[in-house]
């Protein structure tokens, strides 16, 4: 059986770019949050949880799925969903998490047009190109606005 994993995204857009949120990890490079989901939890609620737990950010809602990776490391597949956060994010900040003993993890923004960051590990470069590839698909297939309709 796969292990399911988390995968919150938060993502801003500044000067016609998507970013997305992204983290050094003190012995792993550059990564998204990423996590287990509990037994019993929804996919959205690990996702908010696992945000809150490694940034120290409340995610206030789900916002829509982005979809299921399934070519990510052999016995895992990865939920991505899209989350919204309370209030503007600044542009980097360190957060001490429990994870691994305890360890501070230093967050920025990743241009998504932008190659991976070098310290990025090939799983994480993959992720982000899935995420590219993802949004790109779901941007095509979105609705027009209502007044577009209505012309």
């Amino acid at each position: 059986m796969k292990t399911p994993k988390a995968v919150p995204i938060v993502l801003r857009h500044r000067a016609g770019c998507a970013e997305v949120l992204v983290f050094t990890h003190p012995q792993a490079g550059t990564q998204i949050v990423k996590g287990t989901i509990e037994p019993g939890e929804s996919v959205s609620q690990a996702c908010l949880r696992e945000l809150a737990e490694e940034s120290g950010v409340s995610g206030t809602a789900y916002v829509r799925d982005l979809g299921t990776w399934e070519q990510c490391p052999r016995g895992q597949v990865w939920h991505f969903r899209e989350v919204s956060v309370s209030g503007e994010l600044p542009d980097a900040w360190s957060h001490f998490t429990q994870d691994g003993g305890g360890q501070v993890f230093t967050f920025r923004w990743h241009v998504l047009d932008q190659p991976a960051p070098t310290d990025c590990h090939p799983t994480f470069v993959r992720a982000l190109r899935f995420l590219h590839d993802r949004l790109a698909e779901l941007s095509q297939h979105a609705s027009p606005p209502d007044d577009a309709l209505r012309k």
